[in-house]
């Protein structure tokens, strides 16, 4: 039986538990006046058997299904010649793939070794696949008798439920911050390994940018140079461009859509604001390198100027409309939540319309604003393909927006295109890049937390 029809069957078996629960609450509780005389609802007796049940066959199927290959493969070497089992951790690694492949496509390989280790673990991970279905379901069905026994008036079963679920919430918000300290820490790992053969003073003060360099030494490589400076000023360039036309649009839509709009133009008026959050990137990317740039270079061109087809006007240009609705969808959230008691207030004390919203909601909905302006900010900074499609590769340190630029996150992804090998400086500055990334999306944060505390009205 395979996993996902294991993890079916697993389901349809917690929820037959759940209403043989509910049905057996009900079955051993007598009525008094008019009432069950049970300590909670026959639905917190079903909840508590799918819980009781279900929660340690799942744990069980995942850490198996986890650690099944590993294991399977660590049986099937100790089963091989010893000539095999003396190979390189390398060898061996690129042995045993080769041997999930020939299991995998049914295929005869001329390797006796090879073949023979195919059929072990064939063999080892039919036995695996049974044992796992037997003891998922025995444990499932064991606790599932154990838990419609245990159940009786007396039960506080919702007492129960609630704590699970309590430990639930705090497995998931734990599952989340250590998932978070796990990326920091290995972006770090690596971003050591890179400072060990580049200084940070030359990643971080360099003004030229020419990662490739020679991996053997019949190789002819390039200049090896890991100055960040140009790629920086590039994101924050094309970055502060989007937020330039972004932020204004967004907040004046917003403004407009929760003060001024009717309801019936409202209804139709956000949703197609917000259908630009759901155009993909690419789309973006190939309106700004057939319109949006050409166009700047005709009209450059025609005033005088000498504009670069690729440009980080172009690619500002494009990514700033991109990202509107994220400023005017929470901004337009944030401005409706001001209480109304607020704006009567505003208008008894004789404040019009637009010093209301100047001197009392705007101020009220700071936080959110900014919340909307720092998400903003974060997807401009993360972009990629229309800086690819429409500014370029190019690592030039300029703050003409005229020019071809790069950022930061496109040469993360040229970096590590391809089959790298993560033990030469080219591969390990995405990772130093990364980090400087994080550190300024950092510096962001603190900036704007320390802007809505200083401008935030406080209202009891």
């Amino acid at each position: 039986m395979q996993t996902h029809i294991i993890i079916i069957t697993l389901l349809a078996l917690l929820a037959f538990s759940y209403f043989t629960g509910r049905k057996r609450s009900i079955a051993t509780a007598s009525l008094s006046k008019g009432r069950y005389n049970l300590h909670s609802r026959p639905q917190y007796y079903g909840m508590m058997v799918v819980l009781w049940a279900g929660l340690p066959a799942l744990l069980i199927l995942f850490l198996w299904t986890a650690f099944d290959s590993t294991v399977v493969s660590a049986l099937t070497v100790s089963q091989l010649p010893e000539d095999v089992q003396a190979l390189s951790e390398g060898k061996l690694s690129l042995f045993m793939n080769e041997v999930k492949n020939i299991v995998d496509s049914g295929n005869v390989s001329d390797d006796t070794n090879k073949q023979i280790a195919a059929e072990h673990y064939k063999r080892l991970s039919e036995i695996s696949l049974l044992a796992k279905t037997v003891v998922v379901f025995v444990i499932a069905v064991l606790i599932i008798l154990v838990a419609l026994r245990s159940i009786k008036p007396t039960l506080q079963a919702r007492n129960h439920v609630e704590r699970v679920m309590t430990w639930l919430m705090i497995a998931c918000a734990s599952i989340a911050i250590l998932t978070t300290v796990g990326i920091v820490f290995s972006v770090i790992f690596e971003a050591i390994q890179f400072f060990k053969a580049v200084p940070v003073t030359e990643f971080l003060f360099g003004t030229h940018w020419s990662p490739q360099t020679a991996i053997r030494a019949d190789q002819v490589g390039g200049s090896g140079s890991f100055g960040a400076i140009p790629l920086f000023v590039g994101t924050l360039l094309i970055s502060l461009i989007a937020l330039t036309i972004a932020v204004p649009l967004g907040l004046m839509s917003a403004i407009y859509l929760s003060e001024y709009a009717s309801a019936r133009f409202r209804a139709f008026a956000k949703p197609m604001l917000e259908i630009l959050a759901g155009i993909p990137t690419v789309v973006y990317g190939f309106f700004a390198a057939l319109t949006v740039a050409p166009f700047i270079r005709s009209f450059g061109e025609s005033i005088g100027l000498e504009p670069s087809s690729e440009s980080a006007l172009a690619a500002g240009i494009v990514m700033g409309v991109m990202i509107i609705p994220f400023v005017s969808s929470l901004s337009d959230d944030v401005i409706s939540a001001v209480p109304q008691a607020m704006r009567d207030g505003s208008y008894g004390m004789g404040a019009t319309k637009s010093e209301t919203i100047t001197q009392v909601v705007i101020p009220a909905a700071l936080p959110g604003i900014v919340g909307g302006v720092l998400l903003a900010a974060s997807r401009a900074i993360g972009e990629t393909m229309i800086v690819v499609m429409a500014a370029g590769l190019a690592a030039n340190l300029t703050v003409n927006p005229l020019e071809a630029v790069t950022t930061v996150t496109v040469q993360i992804v040229t970096l590590l295109t391809g089959d790298q090998e993560f033990d030469s400086p080219k591969t390990l500055a995405a990772f130093a890049l990364g980090l400087g990334l994080f550190m300024v999306t950092l510096i962001l944060n603190i900036i704007s937390l320390h802007v809505v505390r200083k401008y935030r009205e406080q209202y009891d």
